[in-house]
């Protein structure tokens, strides 16, 4: 990969507090818009980048929260900041665009759009609580296309509570006949503090079986396959030279910056964590002070530790040479014991220089990374 920095811009803002957002998102009503957007731009410029911006993200939460005018502004001072980067790209809820909007995001050097759909069953999209119905999702897709937009991703939930395999083979049916460049399948994830985690503790909603999980999430894989999605990722799925070169190089534990509350970053040998709570990470950059929950220098082991998780993830694994270039460690020899463990339950497997997954091994995947974690 060329040499350089990824970006990531978070906006912890949804349309109101959707049954299954975690800490990560709130209601943008509650908040002042400008205030945030300036508060990003401000936490950018500190950085006095010499590091050319390779790739762009700017995710949430749903960035198209803030409107046409701060979405602008924020997208445009991006785009300034970035002149070299190859991938720019938006996340998009899809009852917050329009035509015109799409326009204007794609005219301003925005390349990649993420849709989160969620799903196209309705009933699901309502359960979500997400404030956009499967009608929204096709004219988002639609507006897309017309704005010249040749890289379009859809988000897909499988695990909804009250789906089944039939809802969800009609939920990837649907996005099929979209014919995007890039589809994302997540589990439902159960976020302390939600509504939904509170809902289904106290059994007010049954929550789907692990049985059925890996089930869907198998048919999810088999039938992306088919349609000539090639798995790159655990759950990422795109069609040939559309993989997502933001992620892509995170996977590779790439340098990145993250901007904006709850953000994380892995600069110049530093990690940290920006605070989570909007308004005092707004206070904290306008006084000057750095708004950090955590940050440290990771030592060699520690990154040659983490460079494994994220490899993993990939289909591609770790490329022992490479890897070998990246951390100076031998992957084989420093994970040797985890890596024959793994490798007689079936869920690793070491082939042409490569440490990977086995497809057994997918839908478990954290339990085998956690032990990468650490030697």
């Amino acid at each position: 990969m060329k040499n350089g920095v990824s970006l990531y811009v978070h906006v912890p803002f949804c349309e109101h507090k959707c049954a299954y957002c975690g800490f990560y998102s709130e209601p943008v009503d509650a908040h002042n818009v400008e205030l945030l957007v300036d508060a990003l731009l401000t936490e950018l410029h500190r950085y006095e980048l010499q590091d050319p911006i390779r790739t762009v993200y700017l995710g949430g939460g749903s960035p198209t929260c803030l409107g046409r005018q701060y979405l602008m502004q924020l997208v445009e001072a991006l785009a300034a900041q970035a002149p070299e980067a190859e991938e720019f790209t938006v996340e998009a809820n899809p009852g917050q665009v329009d035509a015109d909007l799409l326009t204007a995001l794609r005219r301003a050097g925005v390349n990649r759009l993420s849709i989160g759909a969620q799903s196209f069953i309705e009933s699901e999209v309502r359960f979500l609580g997400r404030g956009h119905n499967v009608h929204d999702t096709k004219q988002a897709v639609h507006h897309a296309r017309a704005a010249g937009f040749e890289n379009i991703s859809l988000d897909l939930i499988f695990a909804i509570p009250n789906s089944t395999m039939s809802s969800w083979k009609k939920s990837l049916a649907a996005a099929l006949s979209h014919d995007v460049q890039h589809i994302s399948a997540y589990a439902l994830t159960l976020e302390g503090g939600t509504a939904l985690q509170s809902a289904i503790a106290v059994g007010e909603i049954v929550s789907i079986d692990e049985e059925t999980d890996r089930q869907m999430y198998d048919i999810g894989i088999e039938t992306l396959a088919q349609a000539g999605y090639g798995q790159y990722e655990i759950s990422n799925f795109a069609k040939p030279g559309f993989e997502c070169r933001h992620n892509l190089r995170y996977w590779a534990n790439e340098p990145f910056i993250g901007i904006g509350p709850s953000a994380a970053s892995f600069y110049r040998g530093r990690r940290t964590t920006n605070i989570a709570d909007v308004r005092a990470y707004v206070d904290g950059i306008n006084a000057g002070t750095p708004m950090l929950v955590d940050a440290q220098v990771p030592g060699e082991i520690q990154v040659a530790c983490e460079t494994a998780v994220l490899n993993l993830r990939r289909m591609e694994g770790i490329d022992l040479e490479h890897f070998r270039e990246q951390t100076g460690y031998d992957a084989a020899e420093l994970f040797a014991g985890e890596i024959e463990e793994h490798r007689k339950a079936g869920l690793l497997k070491v082939a042409d220089g490569h440490i990977r997954l086995t497809r057994q091994a997918f839908a478990i995947a954290d339990r085998v990374l956690s032990d990468f974690s650490t030697v």
